[in-house]
């Protein structure tokens, strides 16, 4: 066997070896590179006598052109079996679901829709949102309510206390919104009409108690406000709120001691099967607390009770949407569980409205 033959079938042997492009491009500038070994044969090809060069020319010729031939074959075989491999690994399983819209998947808590809601209905009565923090002064949580020191209406509050600060007076976490309707009076001339959405505290647990929880406060304060207006504005927000044409309510006097009369309310329902129906039925559930603004409540705020006179209320946000929903217990309210938020919770960007409708 000839040198030609011999290298022919050793540049064959490393082709055919070849696994990769890289692999392939290794052996094709081994032996076509400027310092291959075909290259290195064609380089002989100038001290060799004419009749040689007529000989081994075309020998090496017909080398290069069959090691450049296989080299291109070999390649297509390589890329044609990356591209395989490539869609092999990256292959899609069509059958799968398609993965849904995070706009479809993520929920609203119901707490956030339903402070949405009441809102919605309120803005449309031309009440405004009013705001106020969540650590409050004794003076506003309680004695500028008609709460005076000692008095054993504080105790109808668990109140969170803090420690005391070098002046001695110790802050609490607020027990109601109530004072934000002192920090209003303060500040703003009547008319006034405000609602008052946020967190409260105090030191209860149970299935229907929290020791956090959400409510929401009411003031109007005008110089012509009466009790007929507090009971318009409680029916009205009521059936909007329920979303239901006709409701009963009941006012039953009780004790506030921010307000004067004080009255308890509460709304005609249907008790007998696994949820509460309001516009029908026989029975009847409490709901909130109302009444008229105590004169000490707006004489201290800087209001003349001679002058002026309003009413106020409170609801508990989440009470009202366990009703509205049917949640039987307030708990899962803050345990953050995705199941429960998933079954319980809203479609986001659907924001309620009065004619829209409030609960989609």
């Amino acid at each position: 066997m000839s040198d030609i033959e011999t290298l022919e079938n050793s540049i064959m042997v490393e082709i055919d070896g070849a696994e990769d492009e890289n692999a392939l491009e290794a052996v094709r500038v081994a032996a076509l590179g400027k310092k291959g070994s075909i290259s290195a044969q064609m380089k002989t090809l100038g001290k060799m006598s004419p009749e040689e060069r007529h000989t081994m020319g075309p020998l090496l010729n017909g080398l290069k052109a069959r090691a450049t031939e296989a080299i291109n074959t070999r390649k297509d075989v390589l890329k044609r079996a990356g591209i395989e491999m490539r869609l092999a690994s990256e292959r899609v399983d069509v059958t799968l679901p398609v993965r849904p819209n995070p706009l479809e998947v993520g929920r609203i808590h119901p707490i956030s829709q339903v402070m949405d809601e009441i809102t919605a209905i309120f803005s449309d009565m031309g009440f405004s949102v009013a705001e106020g923090p969540d650590i409050e002064t004794d003076y506003y949580n309680f004695t500028a309510l008609n709460f005076p020191e000692g008095h054993p209406a504080r105790e109808m509050h668990d109140t969170f206390f803090f420690n005391s600060d070098k002046n001695g007076e110790r802050r609490v976490l607020r027990t109601h919104t109530s004072p934000v309707q002192i920090r209003t009076m303060e500040v703003q001339k009547p008319p006034i009409r405000i609602v008052i959405p946020g967190k409260t505290y105090r030191q209860d647990s149970d299935a229907t108690h929290s020791a956090m929880f959400h409510q929401l406060e009411g003031l109007v304060i005008d110089e012509k406000t009466n009790i007929a207006n507090l009971k318009w504005t409680l029916l009205e927000f009521c059936k909007a709120f329920f979303e239901v044409d006709n409701i009963d309510l009941r006012f039953r006097p009780s004790f506030f001691p921010f307000t004067e009369p004080s009255l308890e309310v509460d709304i005609k329902c249907d008790r007998s099967g696994a949820e509460v129906k309001f516009g029908q039925g026989e029975d009847w559930m409490e709901i909130l607390g109302s009444g008229m603004v105590h004169p000490n409540v707006l004489r201290g705020a800087g209001l003349d009770p001679d002058v002026y006179q309003g009413f106020a209320w409170g609801i508990g946000i989440d009470r009202i949407a366990m009703l509205k929903y049917g949640m039987p217990d307030l708990r899962p309210f803050f345990e953050a569980d995705q199941r429960w938020i998933n079954h319980y919770g809203f479609r986001p960007l659907d924001m309620p409205t009065l004619f829209g409708g409030l609960s989609g």
